[in-house]
């Protein structure tokens, strides 16, 4: 069973996060009894291994990693070009002016065998999947280097797709979930399911472990969860204000301020959608002369950028601050300390 394979003594997984995560998240998370994670997507390969292994050093418990899988695809010189013009004006606000071109910062796990390889030299105890699926042949590999599997499933459809090339568990990532939708193929319809409604959706279709995702923050929503046919739920807004995540100040601040600003999702800081923190990106987003946003992640790089000539003056409004819709309750408090408080609001016993 999945909850004995990863060992969790709390049905919570910690999402991965790339950018926000660390060793020191992870490993808290996981000595508390739930299952702590990494996200690698922003990683090079020497630096995910460093994070790998200063995790283990930290923690003997089970701890995952997630990657990419979407598919790249060539960048639209024309998208490209129209972008930066009407970003210009953004990037001249702060005394800086936009890139040239637009670089793909990072690369999918599906083109890049170095990671695949580090994995199966490293070991750790599970692996996700965001955007996509990799290869049959990598899943194998990994299946066979004993790593448990996951991969976050928006829809019936996606759901079918990761059962069939063997995947162990899915995590239903509803509409309410920070960060980056786990949408497969970006272009096709998004059928925008709560939570709840995914997984009533998923329990007649898959005999697959369910995992709850997206505006999850307390106890009590977990075992709402546990009680709706998941076996665990993962949380990531929920320990973005924790001590040891990798959260900017202005971050943790604008987190603290979330009940007036509410959360909102766009696909015009990376070019894929995402929820965060409502802030200066939505509101060019909306606006009517907004162009054609580019593909995922080229359009990452320009907001990237923007928020470094802008943060560099003073103003963090451009920040990827992503949260899910319940991010009014976070609780800023140690990793383990929050662990030990879901447990406590799920009712188990210790």
């Amino acid at each position: 069973m999945l909850i004995q394979r990863l060992g969790l003594e709390v049905p919570v997984l910690q999402a991965p996060m790339a950018g926000i995560s660390t060793p020191l998240l992870a490993a808290a998370v996981s000595e508390a009894g739930a299952l702590g994670s990494l996200g690698l997507g922003a990683m090079t390969v020497p630096a995910a291994r460093e994070a790998i292994r200063q995790t283990k050093q930290l923690t003997r418990r089970p701890f995952g990693v997630n990657v990419f899988c979407h598919a790249s695809v060539p960048l639209p010189a024309a998208e490209a070009t129209a972008w930066l013009r009407w970003l210009r004006p953004e990037f001249e606000r702060y005394g800086a002016s936009p890139p040239e071109t637009l670089r793909e910062n990072y690369p999918s796990f599906l083109d890049d065998n170095a990671m695949l390889d580090m994995l199966l030299e490293e070991r750790p105890a599970c692996a996700s999947f965001h955007f996509g699926l990799p290869g049959v042949a990598a899943i194998r590999l990994l299946k066979k280097a004993g790593l448990v599997l996951l991969a976050s499933v928006t829809s019936v459809e996606e759901a079918r797709q990761a059962e069939a090339v063997g995947i162990d568990a899915l995590i239903a990532q509803g509409y309410e979930a920070g960060g980056h939708r786990g949408v497969f193929d970006p272009s096709a319809p998004d059928g925008q399911a709560d939570t709840k409604a995914l997984l009533a959706a998923l329990k007649p279709v898959t005999s697959l472990p369910l995992i709850a995702a997206g505006g999850l923050m307390t106890g009590y929503d977990v075992r709402d969860m546990l009680n709706a046919g998941a076996v665990a739920a993962q949380l990531g807004t929920a320990f973005v204000a924790c001590d040891e995540s990798a959260a900017s100040p202005a971050y943790r601040a604008a987190l603290r301020d979330a009940a007036e600003s509410g959360t909102g999702m766009t696909a015009a800081i990376s070019g894929r959608p995402a929820r965060g923190l409502r802030h200066r990106f939505h509101a060019l987003a909306d606006r009517a002369d907004c162009p054609k946003i580019p593909p995922y992640p080229y359009t990452y790089d320009a907001a990237k950028q923007l928020d470094a000539a802008a943060r560099a003056q003073g103003e963090s409004g451009y920040g990827a601050f992503w949260a899910g819709t319940g991010v009014a309750g976070v609780r800023a408090m140690p990793a383990g300390q929050l662990v030990e408080t879901l447990r406590q609001e799920i009712g188990i016993a210790d």
